[in-house]
């Protein structure tokens, strides 16, 4: 079912063209994030403008495409249920991610890795729809940014990046997004504006990233690759499966009594999402963040505490 074509998208909105962009690269192999990236644009358009006719407007149809969507998609657990929604979103992020991360730290610097980055940090606002981000997901969002402009840089001066986590200072993310913005602009019927920035220069992390830790297949298959453009001449058949790394379950759980412990609504809502998170985590075989969100989940509802 094809969702409302949208209207030409109005200068004040030039923000959420991004994340619209990516919803519409999605719609076909993964319709749940697509839906949570246009419910996202909704959000952060209200807030910028819903007054002005040609917002007002804009907003209006973007609106029938998420009904039209929830009608598609409304025995989708993911689509009804937040938690799973956020799960899902969450582990395609942290797919993305680790992607670029492992082709980073191979020193593979190609194109579709820097869009990899690029999504991922879309991806993480997109998370913003389901509450504050966790810390983790904050970093990352701001590494992959970072890592986007720097390694784009890099390759538009014909310079070679340095692999993995360096000092570096802030990178200019517009050109970045010029460039994703020009290779697919949004579809409403008129082309849209394919110089307006969702990030501007001052809003780049400066911070050293020496520090960071990220490792590899932490979240996510690690080697899962994000879509191939079809102008990258890279397919994911070239990407060949790595063991994984199973974290040891623990001993203290054999042992562990229930006992007196009385659980609050809060220690079962917890329960439920470390539960959610590897059920979210099994579709893309990753056993490992399976086994994590298990033991937690176990350890709660029999001591009471993570």
């Amino acid at each position: 079912m094809a969702a409302p074509a949208l209207p030409p998208l109005p200068p004040q909105l030039k923000s959420i063209q991004h994340h619209l962009r990516t919803a519409q690269e999605l719609d076909k192999r993964e319709p749940v994030v697509a839906y949570y990236c246009r419910l996202y644009a909704m959000q952060t358009g209200m807030k910028i403008d819903s007054k002005t006719p040609e917002c007002r407007k804009f907003l209006s149809k973007l609106m029938d495409q998420l009904e039209a969507m929830k009608k598609q998609f409304g025995d989708n657990e993911a689509i009804t249920q937040e938690i799973v929604g956020s799960a899902h979103v969450e582990n395609y992020a942290l797919k993305m991610f680790l992607y670029a991360d492992n082709e980073d730290r191979a020193g593979q610097f190609h194109k579709n890795m820097i869009k990899s980055f690029y999504t991922a940090s879309l991806l993480m606002d997109v998370l913003t729809v389901f509450g504050e981000l966790s810390e983790e997901n904050a970093q990352h969002r701001k590494y992959a940014r970072w890592k986007a402009a720097y390694i784009h840089n890099c390759l538009k001066n014909g310079e070679t990046p340095q692999p993995g986590p360096i000092g570096m200072e802030g990178e200019s993310f517009v050109d970045v997004e010029r460039e994703e913005a020009g290779s697919s602009s949004v579809h409403s019927g008129a082309t849209q504006p394919t110089s307006s920035s969702t990030y501007e220069a001052n809003n780049i992390p400066t911070s050293n990233y020496t520090g960071i830790h990220i490792p590899p297949g932490a979240h996510a298959p690690a080697n899962t690759p994000a879509e191939v453009p079809h102008n990258t001449g890279v397919t994911s058949s070239t990407i060949q499966p790595a063991p994984q790394n199973i974290p040891l379950v623990d001993p203290s759980l054999y042992s562990a009594q229930s006992g007196e412990v009385r659980l609050t609504p809060e220690d079962f809502a917890r329960a439920q999402k470390y539960c959610k998170y590897a059920g979210s985590a099994l579709q893309y075989e990753d056993v490992s963040t399976a086994v994590q969100n298990l033991q937690k989940a176990l350890k709660l509802l029999i001591t009471g505490r993570e």
